[in-house]
């Protein structure tokens, strides 16, 4: 039976602490596994500890852009003396939202393309964060070698789609999916062994989900509204998805 992967997941965010033992349990029970990602050394550290608990957390260790003022070095230093226990690198990204100026933005920047280049020496898979600035990643991508490359939460137009698929890039679609119709066309028009599916945990979902924290325990609803989409059984589009995320992992 095949497992079902949430692809982006802050599982380390102090909000699901309380209920971690339950999640994990959960998770076992359900055959899902957690692309765990990290917003900074402090969460990259909780992260790690999470991996240790449960092989079904797959650790990301990395600096999200609105923490793009953490310590560089410490992270770096984190994800390279773990290179062999992680299973990728993320949260990455850029996001104006976080900064008021320019140099707020280049700091992103060089947060961002070290740790593509940390990605690329230790041919691991990244998961960005590309909210309104797909088009500045796309400019820095070719510049680098990089295995499974994730868009995560895709929220560009048609034609960045197309380039995301251009460029070889996995698109994520989480809850949202479920009750959003311009979701569901974008996903429509994505390759689909380029569609991975997350949570984005603990965010939180209007409509149907009535704005509670995302639990993973989301994830089936969102397979099954993807199975929809696609014209496939749940079972044939849980195959189909673990197939597309062990080739964005690399396993």
């Amino acid at each position: 039976m095949s497992w079902l992967t949430d692809a982006h997941i802050h599982l380390s965010d102090n909000e699901f602490a309380p209920e971690i033992p339950y999640i994990l349990t959960a998770m076992d029970k359900m055959r899902i596994r957690a692309c765990c990602v990290s917003m900074d050394y402090l969460s990259s550290n909780a992260t790690l500890a999470l991996g240790e608990k449960s092989s079904l957390v797959l650790p990301f260790l990395g600096i999200h852009p609105e923490k793009a003022n953490d310590d560089l070095e410490a992270v770096s230093d984190l994800i390279v003396d773990n290179s062999n226990i992680i299973s990728g690198i993320g949260e990455i990204g850029l996001d104006r939202t976080y900064v008021s100026d320019e140099e707020g933005f280049k700091r992103q920047i060089r947060v961002f393309e070290k740790m593509l280049s940390l990605a690329e020496k230790l041919e691991k898979p990244v998961s960005i964060h590309s909210r309104k600035t797909l088009e500045e990643i796309f400019s820095i991508l070719p510049s680098y070698r990089l295995g499974g490359t994730l868009l995560h939460w895709f929220a560009g137009n048609k034609k960045q789609l197309q380039k995301s698929m251009d460029i070889g890039c996995y698109v994520s679609y989480g809850p949202a999916m479920v009750y959003s119709q311009d979701k569901q066309i974008l996903f429509s028009q994505t390759a689909p062994d380029k569609i991975l599916l997350e949570t984005d945990g603990p965010v939180k979902f209007s409509r149907c989900f009535g704005y509670k924290t995302a639990q993973i325990t989301f994830l089936p609803s969102v397979l099954f509204c993807a199975a929809h989409l696609l014209g496939k059984g749940y079972d044939e589009a849980l195959e189909m998805m673990e197939k597309n995320t062990n080739s964005y992992l690399g396993v």
